[in-house]
């Protein structure tokens, strides 16, 4: 019998979405919700290591939270996976080498990624109508 302990992906997803949320509270939502839902739309159509070029070019400032909690929530997966030094080439070089060269990895990687994003979208979405990050809570 093998050792083999469960994750919470949506748990790590939602962990991690909040965390983009919280870390950028002086920034604009609406900046941030379009800054998640231009890498969400390159991570569906194009891939984790399309999503990761996308915000390390074009996105700097918002894109560079989420790019950290992308790579957090990576790290935290059961792969043993470090997380780069905040180099984009040495990024690029690990989502390529790391991330993408094993296929079930991959599609984990992006599913959950995914998820996180989608996550971090309706936190900015729910903090631009300047409701609480609390469900249930009246305003």
């Amino acid at each position: 019998m093998t050792n083999t302990t469960s994750i919470n992906l949506d748990y790590l997803a939602a962990k991690y979405a909040q965390t983009i949320i919280q870390k950028t509270k002086d920034k604009k939502a609406s900046d941030i919700e379009n800054t998640i839902t231009k890498a969400l739309g390159v991570l569906q159509e194009d891939g984790v290591y399309a999503c990761f070029l996308y915000l390390l070019a074009r996105e700097k400032e918002n894109g560079a939270v989420v790019v950290d909690e992308m790579l957090n929530l990576l790290s935290s997966l059961p792969f043993g996976w470090q997380t780069p030094t905040n180099n984009s080439n040495e990024i690029l070089r690990f989502i390529n080498e790391q991330v993408t060269k094993d296929l079930d990895r991959l599609l984990l990687a992006r599913e959950v990624l995914e998820q996180m994003l989608i996550y971090a979208r309706y936190g900015a979405k729910a903090r631009d109508k300047g409701g609480s990050e609390t469900p249930g809570a009246s305003s």
